[in-house]
């Protein structure tokens, strides 16, 4: 007769992990791309953008037939208003009233995927330093109406706009039933030098926080004035999502979204990633993990290679 005690196996701490990876779709359902990144014991898909109902029906489709968690990268779906993302910081006030109307509608129809999360950018518009040389180090905007320079706009505005949208996130997080995310663009000098940010998520504290590595990783080698490592450490208690992704910073921008790899050294200008996750570490959450690369710019085993080094360096 076997004791139960005798047959009970204890969880390898890399399944664990495991469990909260996370791949991305974007613009459309890759059928391709799931079959190779994904894996039974991953958390599931984060959703952004996808260009057609068919696109979301193969989403649910598989959400069911394989058992996984889908998260969005608002929005769902594209072609719902003139911009991607709501620039609910904007000076003008019709595009604020707007971006208020079109992230109810949309929040409204994400439903149809019953998300665990809904994530948007912060801040948008992005206010940008104009000491640092965005555009030529190929910082990514899809068009000007998604940035201003922190000399057009008061602060005491953004302050009272970035609050409007706290409470707005949050309310409407209790209302339909989702986590409320907030993922860090170009992050402004109101942020990085002020207590802004902090005192805004100790005030809306169901609200939590995305880094992306490959953003921090830029302004970091771009912006004289901000240090990606100390930043993070000031806001890692708010931390509950990584996106990731690596990139190559010398006298230009290069590989950009490539998959993050041991061989990739900080010295020949790569993102230290083992350095972020040092910090990552100290949150008291399980990180959900995002690998938001192109896994096609590399082999099969070296994908495998990837997975396996994050599993040993993440909490």
């Amino acid at each position: 007769m076997f004791s139960l005690y005798a047959i009970i196996l204890p969880i390898r701490k890399e399944t664990m992990i495991m469990k909260n990876f996370i791949i991305g779709q974007h613009g459309f359902f890759n059928k391709s791309k799931y079959e190779r990144d994904f894996r039974k014991e991953f958390w599931g898909i984060e959703a952004c953008l996808l260009k057609s109902e068919n696109d979301i029906d193969i989403l649910r489709k598989f959400m069911y037939k394989d058992n996984y968690n889908i998260g969005i990268h608002f929005p769902l779906r594209s072609g719902q208003w003139q911009h991607r993302d709501p620039q609910f910081l904007s000076n003008d006030e019709n595009i604020r009233k707007e971006s208020y109307e079109y992230m109810n509608k949309e929040v409204e129809y994400a439903k149809i995927v019953t998300p665990k999360y809904i994530l948007f950018h912060y801040p948008k518009p992005v206010l940008l330093d104009d000491r640092v040389d965005w555009h030529g180090w190929k910082w990514r905007f899809a068009d000007e109406s998604e940035y201003f320079f922190d000399t057009e706009c008061e602060l005491n505005a953004f302050i009272d706009r970035s609050k409007l949208f706290f409470n707005w996130l949050s309310k409407k997080s209790k209302e339909d039933s989702f986590k409320p995310i907030i993922e860090l663009d170009a992050i402004p000098r109101c942020i990085y030098e002020t207590n802004l940010l902090t005192d805004l998520l100790r005030e809306f504290s169901d609200i939590r926080v995305c880094v992306d590595i490959g953003r921090l990783h830029l302004q970091h080698k771009i912006d004289d004035n901000f240090d990606s490592f100390k930043f993070l450490e000031s806001i890692i208690g708010f931390v509950s999502e990584v996106h990731l992704w690596n990139l190559q910073i010398t006298d230009e921008v290069k590989h950009s979204h490539f998959p993050a790899l041991p061989t990739l050294k900080p010295e020949d200008g790569w993102a230290d990633v083992n350095r972020y996750f040092e910090i990552l570490r100290q949150s008291d959450e399980e990180l959900k993990i995002l690998f938001e690369h192109n896994s096609d710019l590399i082999s099969e085993s070296e994908l495998d290679e990837c997975y396996k080094w994050i599993e040993s360096i993440a909490k």
